[in-house]
C-alpha cells in the first residue's frame, strides 16, 4: 500500500494573467513552489519566470497525482485556462494563502 502525504499535489504556475503555464507534481507543494521562486530548477520555469501559483489540487497518493498531471498535460490550453478560472478567475497567486492558512478548530 502506498504511503499518503497531506500535500501531494498537482499544480500550475504562471507568470501573469493568462500567461505561460507550467504543470507539475510534488509531494511537498510549499517547498516545491519556494524552489521554483528561488530559481533552484534550471529549465522552463526559471527561463520564463513562472512564480505565480494559480491552481493546485491535492491527492492522497502520488500515483493519483501523477495520473492527473499526465491528463492535464494532454489538455488543450483553453481547457487549462478554464480549470484555473473556475476557482481562480483573477489568477491570484495562491501561495501566500496556503502558507499562512490557519485551520479552524472543530467544535464538538
Amino acid at each position: 500500500m502506498e504511503e499518503r502525504y497531506p500535500w501531494i499535489a498537482v499544480y500550475i504556475l504562471s507568470d501573469h494573467y493568462r500567461g505561460t503555464l507550467y504543470i507539475g507534481v510534488t509531494s511537498d507543494l510549499i517547498s516545491r513552489v519556494i524552489k521554483h521562486r528561488e530559481g533552484v530548477f534550471d529549465g522552463f520555469t526559471k527561463q520564463y519566470g513562472l512564480h505565480r501559483l494559480v491552481w493546485y489540487e491535492t491527492f492522497g497518493s502520488m500515483t493519483e497525482a501523477i495520473q492527473r498531471e499526465k491528463t492535464l498535460k494532454h489538455w488543450v490550453r483553453d481547457w487549462k485556462i478554464n480549470l484555473i478560472e473556475r476557482d481562480n478567475p483573477c489568477w491570484n497567486d495562491l501561495f501566500d494563502p496556503i502558507v499562512n492558512w490557519t485551520p479552524v478548530p472543530r467544535q464538538v
